[in-house]
């Protein structure tokens, strides 16, 4: 029987316009800080290094000492630097050791065949454990870590432009999702409703008395239903918020000039939250691209026309308009239109179209094929000072899905896979791998995940030829970088 597949990319990217003031997020440590507590980890990989006495260049130096992969993957220098190689594109995963990363999840990567210098991708695999900020009655709780909950975390981030902010994602977000949460441990643990308010500390603002501003008790007859999931919910989403917050204030410091897309998966309390972008056997996702966010981009180019600065517009036309159509009726639609109608073509018209193409052609000003992310926030368009990060949302798509209302055989997986899988490999074909490399395994081995994520990078990388890196029916393999985790829908006790 076809094995239960469950894919997820995301992409993200920044809200429009002025956004609203956003209560200040605690501090988190930058990227030099000392990691918080955590199941040990293996140090990262270290940055390649220029052999002794080399007089390479100090830029050259710099460069290579910027690349780096996932902690997980515990590449030694040598290891690092095959990592490196554009043209052999070795298949990197965790070694065996007998250590395997949380629920014997599956990872493999390599790095694409020369579209960047190095590979922008990165990966974060994590058990956090959150202790609760304050008890919800308000009074100080003893610090205590069975008090506390964890959360089993699974990120890929696919940068643009750089590596920097997929980088600094891959080590910082899921932290931010750990702030989020920590007001949440005590509400979440308790079956009752969650309270309306939370405590504020004596002399806070909030704190003194302000019922002469509440109005008749008429105009508010009931209360909004607000579950324990939707809480969750809104700490994922602020916590990607916080995330492309940080990288606009520390990006002159850190060097984070790209940006990048993210897919996160995130387990709490039986439920799996998924940050989606690509479609399944079993959907779970959709994708966010300057298509099928053709009408929120639209919106915000009709409500803020300033922001188009009189270079584009705000309306889609079936093609470039020509000034010899001047005066004449063409198709288009506006951001309330699905279908098309004619249209009398003025002057403004023959301005750049705010989304042109299709399909993996589409973009955005001209320039980026993405409408969502973290980062970007130095971009600009192509020969211009406009700013393209007030279209770009940093909002990501949430959805849960309940392992506890599924018996999952082994064989069930949930597979994430950045454009360089997705790009190359259909969902059926995916399920095809998934049930062709675990059914050779024994169910009881948990390196097979292993295997089948191996599997699926190689079976979208290709093999090398004559004419590039080729797929079995002769057509071009995956010249993306490619990052795949597997992970058994089984949950944690399933295997040790």
């Amino acid at each position: 029987m076809l094995n239960r597949v469950r894919s997820a990319v995301a992409h993200l990217v920044s809200s429009g316009g002025a956004p609203p003031p956003r209560p200040k997020s605690p501090d988190l440590p930058n990227s030099t800080s000392a990691p918080p507590a955590a199941p040990p980890q293996a140090p990262r990989s270290p940055p390649a290094r220029a052999g002794s006495g080399s007089a390479a260049p100090a830029r050259t130096v710099e460069a290579r000492a910027s690349f780096c992969r996932p902690t997980f993957l515990q590449l030694s220098p040598g290891g690092l630097r095959r990592a490196d190689d554009h043209a052999g594109r070795a298949v990197q995963s965790p070694p065996d050791t007998g250590r395997r990363l949380p629920w014997s999840t599956g990872y493999a990567e390599v790095i694409n065949s020369g579209k960047s210098r190095h590979n922008e991708d990165q990966a974060c695999c994590e058990v956090v454990y959150v202790e609760g900020r304050r008890s919800v009655s308000g009074a100080p709780r003893e610090p205590s870590r069975g008090q506390g909950l964890c959360f089993y975390y699974w990120g890929l981030f696919d940068g643009h432009a750089g590596g920097r902010a997929a980088e600094m994602a891959s080590r910082l977000l899921h932290r931010h999702i750990r702030e989020q949460l920590k007001d949440l441990v005590e509400i979440l643990q308790d079956p009752s409703p969650p309270p309306l308010c939370l405590p504020s500390t004596p002399g806070a603002p909030g704190s003194s008395d302000s019922s002469h501003l509440v109005g008749p008790q008429s105009c508010w007859s009931s209360q909004k239903e607000v579950t324990h999931e939707s809480l969750v919910v809104g700490a994922i989403e602020n916590a990607f918020q916080f995330m492309d917050e940080q990288m606009a204030r520390e990006r002159r410091g850190h060097q984070v000039e790209g940006g990048c897309c993210a897919l996160v998966v995130v387990y709490l309390l039986g439920k799996v939250a998924i940050i989606v972008r690509n479609g399944e056997i079993i959907p779970m996702s959709r994708e966010f691209t300057p298509e099928t966010e053709r009408q929120r981009l639209q919106m915000l180019g009709f409500l803020k026309p300033e922001l188009l600065g009189g270079e584009f517009t705000h309306l889609e036309f079936p093609r470039r308009v020509q000034p010899k159509e001047l005066g004449q009726r063409m198709l288009y639609r506006d951001q309330n239109m699905t279908g098309w109608a004619y249209k009398k073509i003025e002057l403004e018209d023959l301005r750049f179209p705010l989304v042109c193409g299709e399909g993996k052609k589409a973009r955005m000003m001209a320039t980026i094929g993405v409408t969502r992310g973290l980062g970007d926030h130095n971009l600009r368009v192509c020969s211009s000072t406009l700013p393209i990060k007030p279209f770009l949302s940093s909002f990501p798509e949430v959805r849960v899905y309940d392992l506890t209302q599924y018996e999952h055989c082994p064989d069930d997986v949930l597979v994430l896979g950045t454009d360089g899988l997705w790009d190359v490999t259909s969902d059926c074909e995916v399920a095809a791998t998934v049930d062709r490399v675990l059914s050779a395994c024994e169910p009881n081995d948990p390196s097979r995940y292993t295997a089948l994520a191996q599997a699926l990078v190689l079976g979208a990388r290709g093999t090398p030829r004559d004419r590039g890196w080729r797929l079995p029916n002769n057509k071009l393999g995956s010249g993306d970088d490619i990052s795949v985790f597997v992970i058994p829908l089984g949950g944690p006790g399933s295997y040790s």
